[in-house]
């Protein structure tokens, strides 16, 4: 999850896609031009020890475009694909 959300705001499209799960990954990822990304909570997770195979984490994402302040808060599943961790989906 921290490693994704570096990857927004590092505009890391590439890392983005390798990390996706191949069945809900996009063809391309666009990114907002004014978007500034401002921190990371992770509020909790759940599994995803090395003995699991799914996991799940809620987390809290702060960041600005145009100067306005916004909150993006998803709860994200996660799988394991050729023993690494891929993004599946998110809930809002």
């Amino acid at each position: 999850m921290r490693s994704r959300y570096t990857a927004f705001v590092l505009r890391d499209a590439p890392y983005l896609l390798a990390s996706w799960h191949p069945n809900t990954r996009p063809a391309e990822i666009t990114f907002e031009a004014d978007q500034r990304w401002l921190g990371l909570k992770i509020v909790s997770c759940q599994q995803g020890t090395l003995q699991d195979s799914t996991g799940v984490v809620e987390f809290l994402a702060r960041y600005k475009i145009n100067g306005k302040a916004h909150r993006l808060r998803e709860t994200s599943r996660f799988g394991r694909v050729a023993d690494c961790w891929v993004y599946i989906d998110g809930q809002y």
